[in-house]
């Protein structure tokens, strides 16, 4: 007999599509409830929060939409079709939104991995226009999908998925907790110059001698240096790849391109040949120069940087962190972002990199800012990759548990309880240690 069932996404429950509250209306939106539309964070498996919310009396005017938590969020039109997320708090969407609150015969987990290995079959389903697709709810409703019939496996693939999701989503909070600590640190070292003294007090209230800068037209410490950004770090512009040559052949050189900054992804590689001082390392900080200016660090090396982005490197010689340096080049990068015209594409220029300092901080046994801030940022790192690791096993592992190639073994019930294990290994040992067993082996 078959384990597995094939059901209309009507039959795992209630669909709800969403609708937005009139713009005549603004004491509908406030700070109660989310409100999700396609626009906000559907890369998550669990949404907490929006870029709008809804009052309670926008949510009570809409009390037939609203979204009990775990409801299973998809997005139904235009580039975002067919993305999937889950809400941690009652929310209601827009109309571009289906949502399913799952009955009591189906794992809310498990429905949601199920949509998201059945990706291309939810973009296949949409009609209209290719620059709009539409998925609408009759649709939506009627669209089958085969799932497992038994309860019991359907929670324990969940639950194993789930764990590597919860495990990435940790890191990204451990990440964002590194971050708000290394900007702390340099805003009290290098904003207020709070840093220790040789007595390890606090040098600018302590009485430490201040001195003017013409270049960052303020005080600084006396005995810092005010150093031009071309002189303190090694900048290398990107190489002008020839698009003739690029190829999705994953054995050429990887090329990251200004897309490709905020995500650390490749999407493109290329034949050509290149000199060596374009290649990536890891904690480069790459600022791409049109559009929007991204702004990000490197987690790998190998990689090559395409035009019309730079790479800055620390150097030796001085005492400087990445992590200085983009704490202290952000704000005026963000800045020439904004003074552009909004009818013009932002160029972010030779001449303008070449205006900005940055300090280069006198060092002493109680004070080694580059230290603490390259070890923050290695942390940082290390988590990215760690969760650039759980995702590829995720992605990889996904269609086999829901075609049943592969089966979740006795080792889950101990992973999906207190035990959040790193799984940073790969091949055979880690998926056998992960409790992922052949089927019929």
């Amino acid at each position: 007999m078959s384990k597995f069932q094939t059901v209309s996404i009507a039959e795992l429950g209630l669909t709800v599509t969403g609708k937005t509250p009139s713009s005549e209306t603004p004491e509908d939106f406030g700070a109660e409830y989310m409100f999700v539309t396609p626009s906000d964070n559907f890369d998550v498996k669990m949404m907490n929060s929006t870029l709008r919310y809804l009052s309670e009396i926008g949510v009570n005017k809409l009390r037939n939409k609203l979204l009990p938590p775990k409801s299973i969020m998809v997005t139904c039109i235009g580039s975002a079709m067919a993305k999937v997320s889950m809400n941690v708090s009652p929310c209601v969407t827009n109309q571009q939104i289906n949502s399913i609150i799952p009955n009591q015969n189906f794992s809310s987990d498990y429905i949601y991995y199920s949509l998201k290995n059945n990706y291309k079959k939810l973009r296949n389903a949409a009609s209209g226009s290719t620059a709009l697709p539409l998925l609408n709810k009759t649709d939506f409703d009627l669209l089958k999908i085969t799932i497992h019939k038994d309860l019991v496996e359907q929670k324990n693939i969940s639950s194993f998925l789930s764990n590597l999701d919860a495990k990435i989503e940790l890191n990204n909070k451990i990440n964002a907790e590194l971050e708000a600590m290394a900007k702390s640190l340099y805003d009290y070292w290098f904003v207020q110059f709070e840093f220790p003294n040789a007595k390890g007090k606090p040098y600018k209230s302590s009485g430490g001698k201040m001195v003017w800068s013409e270049e960052l037209k303020r005080e600084v410490p006396e005995g810092w240096e005010v150093v031009n950004l071309f002189d303190a770090m090694d900048v290398q512009y990107g190489f002008p790849f020839s698009t003739a040559l690029f190829t999705e052949d994953n054995t050429q050189k990887p090329i990251v391109r200004i897309r490709d900054i905020l995500s650390n992804s490749i999407s493109i590689f290329s034949s050509e040949e290149v000199d060596v001082k374009y290649r990536l390392k890891e904690s480069d900080l790459l600022i791409g120069m049109d559009g929007n200016f991204h702004i990000n660090f490197w987690d790998k090396n190998g990689a090559y940087l395409n035009q019309r982005s730079v790479r800055i490197r620390s150097k030796q010689t001085y005492n400087i962190s990445n992590f200085q340096a983009y704490f202290e080049l952000t704000p005026h990068i963000k800045a020439r972002e904004k003074n552009v015209s909004r009818t013009t594409v932002a160029h972010l220029s030779d001449k303008d990199l070449k205006r900005l300092f940055v300090l280069n901080a006198k060092t002493t046994n109680h004070f080694k800012p580059k230290e603490n801030l390259d070890s923050l940022l290695k942390k940082i790192i290390s988590n990215r990759l760690e969760n650039q690791q759980l995702s590829s096993l995720r992605d990889w592992l996904l269609p086999m548990l829901m075609n049943g190639q592969v089966r979740v073994g006795d080792a889950v019930s101990s992973s999906s309880s207190d035990d959040r294990r790193s799984v940073s290994r790969t091949g055979k040992e880690e998926k056998e240690e992960l409790g992922v067993v052949a089927e019929g082996k």
